[in-house]
């Protein structure tokens, strides 16, 4: 990309940048903003509620739909919030249908084309290759939110990448794309990787204002059974259900890790100049492993 079109592309995210998150403002102070950090946004209901009220937030990355939590949604009217990649909307008809009998009870949010995080400064995360350029995370996020809108008839109003982590550059577009970033502040599942017992106690526990996360992608792993049992738990308990769309929402970085562009480790390497900034990625206990 041409110096020219770097300036036009930066120009045209600044015209178009919304409040994304109201009263809460952009996810990133100023301060942060123009440091290299990979984040992972934690995401809370705002104010307090009695009943509690919580965010149930559910990725499909690809594969398949787990029946196990969908049909414990639907049975027991709980709405939740699904992100949904183009690949896997391409892959579930049926499971679509349902969906769309269902208006009141889902609302579908974008989770990119092809499942690719939104980082720029590193080459892969947990193994799965990032974006690594604007260029791309346009590309990810607009065909993401063209196949909702194409089937659903909607355009989506939040965003969340695979991994749920971001590189702060890559957060600064997507909202002046005019998306919430979807963090969370419960991790359900850890990527559909933990057992059924533990994801529902996990689950179980929510407090007010816990903006969930889990997969519903993943039928035939253990988890899903423990999400449907958690779900399940938490309305005995008399919680209330709520859709991100529907409430006001607290957001915080949560960084994770400094880092530096590619060039900036070339120039570095080049000049033999140890860095002084740190590479380490600090793994927090509500790390999100990829579901793919």
């Amino acid at each position: 990309m041409t110096v020219i079109k770097s300036l036009l592309l930066g120009l045209s995210l600044s015209i178009a940048a919304t409040h994304a998150f109201a009263a809460d403002e952009a996810l990133l102070s100023p301060k942060i903003s123009q440091r290299h950090l990979i984040i992972e946004p934690q995401l809370n209901l705002a104010g307090k509620s009695n009943p509690i009220q919580v965010a149930l937030t559910l990725d499909a990355c690809s594969g398949d739909i787990d029946h196990r939590i969908l049909d414990v949604l639907v049975q027991e009217k709980i709405p939740a919030t699904l992100f949904v990649t183009a690949r896997w909307l391409r892959r579930n008809q049926t499971a679509i249908e349902v969906l769309k009998v269902h208006p009141d009870l889902f609302a579908i949010e974008n989770h990119g084309a092809e499942h690719v995080p939104a980082i720029t400064v590193l080459k892969t995360m947990y193994g799965i290759p990032t974006a690594g350029t604007p260029a791309a995370i346009e590309a990810e996020v607009k065909g993401g939110a063209d196949k909702i809108t194409e089937i659903f008839g909607k355009q989506p109003q939040w965003y969340r990448d695979a991994t749920a982590r971001y590189s702060t550059d890559a957060v600064r577009q997507i909202e002046g794309m005019g998306y919430k970033i979807a963090g969370y502040s419960l991790n359900g599942d850890r990527g559909a990787s933990l057992p059924a017992a533990t994801v529902a106690r996990r689950i179980s526990y929510a407090k007010d204002g816990d903006v969930i996360i889990s997969h519903i992608n993943q039928p035939k792993r253990a988890s899903g059974a423990g999400v449907a049992e958690g779900i399940i738990a938490l309305k005995k308990k008399g919680v209330q259900f709520r859709l991100l769309k529907d409430m006001p929402a607290r957001a915080a970085p949560n960084v994770v890790s400094e880092t530096m562009p590619h060039h900036e480790s070339i120039l570095q390497k080049n000049n033999k100049t140890p860095s002084k900034i740190s590479t380490k990625t600090n793994e927090p206990e509500t790390v999100t492993a990829p579901a793919q």
